[in-house]
C-alpha cells in the first residue's frame, strides 16, 4: 500500500520550501524578519510531505504557501503566506 501525500489533496495548499539562499530576498519583500513569521510546525503533515521531497527540514527555513481563490470552478484570485518552520507543536 502506497503512503498518502496531503500535498496532492485538492483542499491542501501548495507549499514549497524556499532556498535559504532567497530567503533575505522574500523577508525584504514582506519587511519584515524570520522572527515575526507566523509559525508551522515541523510535525505539520505538508512539512513532512515537503521532507519527502527536500529531504530534511530543518527549523528555522520558510515555506510559501500559495492558496487559489475559486468560485464556480474559476480561479479569481492567488494569494500567498509565508511561514517558518517551528519544532513548536501547534495546536
Amino acid at each position: 500500500m502506497s503512503k498518502f501525500n496531503v500535498l496532492h489533496h485538492d483542499l491542501v495548499p501548495e507549499h514549497d520550501l524556499i532556498e535559504e539562499k532567497d530567503e533575505g530576498t522574500v523577508l525584504k519583500k514582506l519587511n519584515t524578519e524570520k522572527d515575526f513569521l507566523p509559525k508551522i510546525s515541523i510535525k505539520d503533515p505538508a512539512i513532512e510531505a515537503l521532507s519527502e521531497i527536500y529531504g530534511e527540514i530543518r527549523p528555522g527555513r520558510i515555506i510559501k504557501i500559495t492558496r487559489k481563490v475559486s468560485r464556480d470552478d474559476k480561479t479569481v484570485g492567488i494569494t500567498e503566506y509565508y511561514r517558518v518552520v517551528s519544532n513548536e507543536v501547534m495546536r
